[in-house]
């Protein structure tokens, strides 16, 4: 996994049933993508969302929590899980435990 892969992620949106809060799962991918940037040797861009993101472990993935929607869109819940999974599982190998 790279972070243009993760740049690149799109997310089934939900309306009507419980779906992830769209802001905050964005704001913890733009975290995964600089994490990636970084462990990649490539440079942190210096203006826009990324920024300001921190650099992470595979714990931080695991323990990270959402709000919930069911009334407004959000992200659909499952593909938002199996991903960060994939993700927790990248960090792990490339040693950011």
């Amino acid at each position: 996994m790279r972070a243009q892969d993760v740049a690149d992620k799109r997310f089934m949106p939900t309306k009507f049933r419980n779906g992830y809060d769209q802001q905050e799962v964005d704001d913890l991918l733009a975290r995964i993508q600089v994490t990636l940037t970084v462990v990649e040797g490539s440079p942190v861009p210096t203006t826009g969302p990324l920024a300001t993101a921190k650099a992470l472990r595979a714990a931080d993935v695991k323990s990270a929590r959402f709000r919930s929607t069911k009334w407004r869109e959000g992200y659909d819940q499952d593909q938002v899980d199996d991903f960060l999974d994939d993700v927790v599982n990248e960090l792990r190998r490339l040693g950011r435990d």
